[in-house]
């Protein structure tokens, strides 16, 4: 495997319809995903002192944050639509590589903050509901 290009790792958010289409969410600047996985120990004494962990159990969820400029774009603005009415809604994290990941997801945060002499900027955080699958 090679390396990628950070700025090809894109979030998008879906419009809703059937089949989904998804858009870009303008202004990025970096990208975070977190593949979480609890564990569920069943160690006992027969495991000679160390832990044993079931295969497979447990909830597994993924975690998606990211900063950027704000621009405006259809897609910002239907995340912050989703922030302020707590809807769950379709995105999609895509690679360089052409792997993607979709599920969905709700908008845990959003802040926004702006200096005098600067630019408007964001942050968010989405956390998993349901399945997230790659392809």
């Amino acid at each position: 495997m090679s390396a990628e290009r950070g700025s090809a790792f894109l979030l998008k958010v879906g419009n809703g319809g059937s089949p989904i289409v998804y858009a870009t969410v303008a202004g990025l600047r970096t990208t975070q995903l977190s593949l979480n996985g609890e564990m569920v120990a069943i160690t006992s004494k027969d495991s000679g002192g160390w832990r044993d962990l079931l295969s497979g159990a447990g909830v597994r969820s993924v975690s998606v944050s990211g900063a950027g400029i704000f621009t405006g774009s259809a897609a910002e603005l239907r995340i912050k639509g989703n922030a302020l009415s707590g809807v769950i809604d379709d995105y999609r994290l895509s690679f360089e590589s052409g792997e993607t990941l979709s599920g969905k997801f709700l908008v845990t945060r959003l802040d926004y903050a702006g200096d005098y002499n600067g630019e408007r900027s964001y942050t968010l955080s989405l956390e998993s509901s349901g399945a997230v699958v790659a392809a």
